[in-house]
């Protein structure tokens, strides 16, 4: 029996989805190229067709998962109809897209302590989160737009709080629910000051 050689995008796409597997499941650290070109089933050289480096294979894994956030995002913001909820709504889907959510976790948890000692990582990883901060704020201040987010409030620097309580539940989870039961009333106390709504669904 012939195998079927695949095109060099879906070869790509496959390392790719294997690759952000192996990285979640282990560390950026341990995880090696053998390992790697051996989950997506191709040759090391075959790999390095693709990326320059394991490095690179990371970063783009951090793109990918990013791409991938963003659209859950855009369909959760478009799916609600109250702008009061669309932040809330960020936060909902995101620890919803539960096999997605461990990817993305496991990634920028890793990147984040990996920035300390690689000057590439924390180059990107800068540019990165001022990406997703840039969605988060643009979100606000359509949610301020369409009166859903008191006026007065500074996106930006909601935008930046935001991104903390994701961190901090991230931290959380790998520190066996250091903030859990306090969660609920730190998201409940963010919502109202917002909006400025004692109505919202918790």
């Amino acid at each position: 029996m012939s195998t079927i050689r695949l095109p060099a995008s879906e070869r790509r796409a496959r390392v790719l989805d294997c690759a952000c597997r192996v990285f979640s499941e282990g560390s950026y650290r341990g995880a090696t190229t053998a390992e790697l070109a051996r989950s997506a089933g191709v040759t090391e050289p075959i790999l390095y067709r693709h990326f320059d480096s394991k490095r690179d294979l990371y970063l783009a894994c951090l793109d990918d998962t990013w791409e991938r956030l963003r659209a859950i995002w855009d369909e959760a913001v478009a799916s609600e109809p109250d702008p009061a909820n669309w932040v809330r709504r960020l936060g909902q889907s995101f620890f919803e897209a539960q096999k997605k959510r461990v990817v993305i976790e496991a990634l920028w948890v890793q990147a984040l302590a990996e920035a300390g000692e690689d000057d590439e990582i924390r180059r990107y990883m800068q540019r990165h989160m001022r990406d997703v901060h840039a969605y988060v704020k643009d979100v606000i201040e359509r949610a301020q737009a369409a009166g859903g987010i008191l006026p007065e409030r500074d996106a930006g620097a909601e935008a930046w709080l935001f991104l903390s309580a994701g961190l901090l539940k991230m931290i959380s989870r790998r520190l066996g629910g250091l903030v859990e039961d306090d969660f609920p009333s730190i998201i409940a106390s963010r919502r109202l000051w917002l909006t400025g709504r004692e109505d919202l669904e918790a």
